[in-house]
C-alpha cells in the first residue's frame, strides 16, 4: 500500500477514534441529563398539583439539589457522590460489572446504551456525512449535527421512558436546526429552491402532525411531536429527506407494532411513543437518504 494511502487511512482512523471517545463522553452527559430532567419534571408536576410516583420522586430528588457550580453525580440508590473514576464513560460500568461501586446495586443498561449510541452516531455521521467538508459552511453544519445528536439522544430516551418530549431540549434543538437551515441557505447558489425545500420539509414533518393534533384535539398525537418535527425538518432542510424520514419512522413503527399485536403484547390502547421513531427515521434519512434518492432517480427516472 502506498505511503500516502497509509497516511490517509491512519488519519481517518484517528478521527473516528476521537469522535467515538467524544461520543462516549457526550452520551454519558446525555444519560445524566435525562435523569436530571426527569427529577425536575416530577418536582414541577407535584408543585402543580399533579399525581406523581412518590418512590420515583424520592429516588431522583437529590438530583434537583445541585447547581452548575456544585453539580456532582451520585448513585441513584445509595446517593453516594461518585468519584472521577466512577464517571469514565463505559470503562467505569465495565469495571464494576454494571453495579454501583459502593452499594453494589445494578446500574442497568441505560447508561452504557446511551454512551455507545451517541458514539456510534458520531462515527456514522462522519463516515456517511453527505454534504462534504470542503467549506466552512459544511464543517459548521457537521458540528451542528453532532450537537443535535446529543439532544436527539436525550429526547429519544426521555420519550421512550416517559412519553414526553421536554421543551428544555426541544427548543434548543429547534435553535440548532434553524442555524443549520440558515447555513444551508447561505451556502447555496439557489436560495429560492433551498428555502422552498426547508418550507416543504417543515410541512411534511411538522405541519401534517399539527393538523392531526388540531383535528384530534391532542388525542392522536402530542404537541411535543409537532415541535420535534419542526426541529428535525430544519436539520434536514430538504423535503425529499423529510419524506424519507417520515416513511422510515412509520415503517419502523409498523415493524415494532405489528409483531407486538400478533403476539398480543400490544393492543389498540397501548401507548407507543412516536418521538423515538421520528428521530430514528430522521437520522437514517440524513445518513443514507441522499443515496436512496440518487438510486431512485437512476433506477426509475
Amino acid at each position: 500500500m502506498p505511503v500516502y494511502c497509509m497516511i490517509v487511512l491512519m488519519e481517518q482512523l484517528l478521527i473516528c477514534v476521537t469522535l467515538a471517545v467524544l461520543g462516549l463522553c457526550m452520551g454519558s452527559f446525555a444519560g445524566a441529563t435525562v435523569w436530571r430532567l426527569r427529577a425536575r419534571q416530577l418536582v414541577e408536576d407535584k408543585a402543580a398539583g399533579e399525581k406523581v410516583d412518590s418512590k420515583e420522586l424520592k429516588k431522583l430528588l437529590p438530583l434537583t439539589k445541585t447547581t452548575l457550580t456544585s453539580d456532582r453525580s451520585r448513585c441513584l440508590h445509595c446517593e453516594h457522590t461518585l468519584a472521577w473514576y466512577d464517571l469514565l464513560p463505559l470503562a467505569s460500568w465495565l469495571s464494576t460489572g454494571g453495579k454501583c461501586r459502593y452499594c453494589h446495586k445494578k446500574i442497568g443498561w441505560f447508561e452504557p446504551a446511551m454512551e455507545l449510541g451517541v458514539a456510534a452516531l458520531f462515527v456514522s455521521l462522519y463516515l456517511l456525512w453527505p454534504l462534504g467538508m470542503s467549506s466552512i459552511y459544511e464543517i459548521t453544519q457537521f458540528v451542528l449535527w453532532l450537537i443535535a445528536g446529543v439532544l436527539l439522544a436525550i429526547l429519544f430516551a426521555y420519550d421512550l421512558k416517559w412519553y414526553l418530549l421536554p421543551n428544555y431540549i426541544v427548543f434548543p434543538l429547534i435553535g440548532i436546526g434553524t442555524l443549520f437551515a440558515v447555513l444551508a441557505v447561505i451556502g447555496t447558489s439557489d436560495m429560492t429552491t433551498t428555502l422552498l425545500n426547508i418550507l416543504f420539509s417543515g410541512i411534511i414533518l411538522s405541519g401534517i402532525y399539527f393538523i392531526l393534533w388540531l383535528i384530534s384535539k391532542g388525542q392522536w398525537i402530542g404537541f411535543g411531536d409537532v415541535k420535534l418535527g419542526l426541529g428535525l425538518a430544519l436539520l434536514l432542510a430538504d423535503w425529499k429527506l423529510a419524506f424519507i424520514a417520515l416513511f422510515a419512522a412509520n415503517l419502523i413503527g409498523c415493524l415494532i407494532v405489528i409483531p407486538g399485536m400478533v403476539a398480543k403484547k400490544i393492543d389498540r390502547k397501548t401507548r407507543v411513543p412516536f418521538g423515538p421513531l421520528l428521530i430514528a427515521g430522521t437520522v437514517l434519512a440524513m445518513l443514507v437518504g441522499r443515496y436512496i434518492i440518487d438510486w431512485y432517480f437512476i433506477s426509475f427516472i
